[in-house]
C-alpha cells in the first residue's frame, strides 16, 4: 500500500456537503475507498490468487470476444 496524502480546502461560497463530495471523489480516484473495502476482512492469499486468476480471465475472454468479432453466449439468449 503506498501512502496517499488527499488535501481539500474549502473553496469560496462551498457548503460542507459540496466539500464533501469533492474529498470522496479524490479519495475514489486515488483508490483509497476501494483498498478499504478489500482490508476489511482478511483475505487469504489463495482466495486472493484465485480472484486475481478470475479476474484475468475475464478480461481476456472479453479481448478475444471483440477482436474476433464474437458476442458473449450469455448476451445472446
Amino acid at each position: 500500500m503506498s501512502v496517499v496524502h488527499i488535501h481539500v480546502k474549502a473553496r469560496k461560497n462551498e457548503s460542507a456537503e459540496a466539500l464533501i463530495k469533492r474529498f470522496s471523489r479524490k479519495a475514489k480516484r486515488a483508490g483509497i475507498t476501494e483498498e478499504c473495502k478489500k482490508r476489511m476482512y482478511y483475505e487469504k492469499p489463495s482466495v486472493k490468487r484465485r480472484r486475481d486468476k478470475l479476474k484475468r480471465q475475464r478480461v481476456l475472454k472479453k479481448l478475444f470476444m471483440k477482436q474476433n468479432g464474437e458476442k458473449d453466449v450469455k448476451s445472446q439468449q
